[in-house]
């Protein structure tokens, strides 16, 4: 591993000034606390979400019921201050449930439109695999365009805008499987774990006191500090030698890179994207910056490698066979590539 104090990857003149950086951390203090406060564990969903949205992305989120996904979410838009939508999927759903629609008032004979619940800085789409592929591609369009149509007018989305999407691994039936194209739209997908049981019981004793349902003491940041902190990650600085690392990397996955892995495409039938490249990236400098760094070093880029290429790697219907974890190929990946 890389140390974190690497000098030769720092830049000439400095990018961010000290000032930004410590407001930076002293917000990112404050998101913490209200975490705190509502969430028990689940270090690695924290970071995965306060990064998504730092970063200006999406997160899937991938577990059995009852991990904390929704709380997590609702958290997040609470430490700040963000209006949270909250949308449960059925196979019923249609598109204009989740954009808006237009209604007619027969008083004024005028149509007047309704936004839909998607018009919101933290949008939680409950079990997207339940929704079909219309409603999906209405979601993942508003996602990227960061706008939606209805009756043929514009309306931009709230800045700024997250999805946090869950999808259940375990019922299959009644589901739609998101196709490649639309998953690597996702910036990061995290996968959730049971917690250890001295956190279940830490959850038990939050339920019985009440903390968990007390008004938040912490205080939450604002929007444009959200905005600020966006700014700023776009800010860091990475250097070409760490911008040649990850482009090895995503490389490799495809078969090629600097020292190509035998046998990969045994496992692999569709390496990660350039798409997946940006993600690194952008996951690494928001690292960066929550570390209290004006630059990224290459543990930034390993930290999050699972979150943010697990989805990005189309496995062989012989890796699926044999349950091959797309873990376990993304570390060989690493592995195989030199850091800078």
């Amino acid at each position: 591993m890389s140390s974190p104090v690497a000098p030769h990857l720092a830049p000439p003149t400095a990018t961010i000034s000290y000032d930004d950086i410590q407001r930076a951390s002293e917000r990112l203090g404050h998101v913490a606390r209200v975490f705190d406060q509502r969430i028990v564990g689940q270090h690695g969903l924290r970071t995965a979400l306060v990064s998504c949205m730092l970063a200006g992305g999406h997160v899937l989120l991938e577990s059995v019921p009852g991990l904390a996904k929704t709380t997590a979410a609702q958290t997040l838009a609470d430490s700040v201050s963000g209006t949270f939508h909250r949308i449960q999927c059925t196979p019923d759903l249609m598109p204009n449930d989740i954009v808006g629609t237009q209604i007619y008032n027969y008083a004024t004979g005028e149509f007047s439109t309704q936004l839909g619940p998607v018009h919101a800085n933290m949008v939680l789409l409950d079990e997207i695999n339940r929704s079909s592929a219309k409603t999906q591609s209405a979601m993942l369009e508003a996602m990227q365009e960061k706008q939606t149509s209805i009756g043929g007018e514009i309306f931009k989305l709230p800045k700024p805008f997250m999805v946090m999407a869950t999808q259940n691994p375990i019922e299959e039936e009644g589901t739609y499987v998101l196709p490649e194209a639309q998953m690597d739209r996702f910036l990061m997908k995290e996968v959730l774990t049971y917690p250890a049981p001295d956190e279940e019981v830490d959850i038990l004793e939050m339920i019985q006191s009440g903390r968990m349902s007390a008004p938040l003491t912490a205080q939450p940041i604002s929007i444009q500090d959200v905005e600020f902190l966006q700014r700023l990650v776009g800010q860091v600085y990475v250097d070409t030698s760490i911008k040649q690392y990850i482009v090895a990397i995503i490389n490799t996955t495809r078969g090629g890179g600097p020292r190509p892995l035998p046998n990969l495409n045994q496992h692999v039938r569709v390496g990660a994207s350039p798409r997946g490249g940006i993600a690194l990236m952008q996951i690494a400098q928001a690292l960066a910056l929550q570390a209290g760094r004006a630059y990224v070093v290459p543990d930034d880029v390993k930290a999050l490698r699972h979150s943010v290429l697990r989805h990005r790697i189309v496995r062989t219907y012989d890796a699926l066979a044999n349950n091959v974890a797309p873990e376990s190929l993304i570390d060989a990946v690493f592995a195989a590539v030199p850091s800078p």
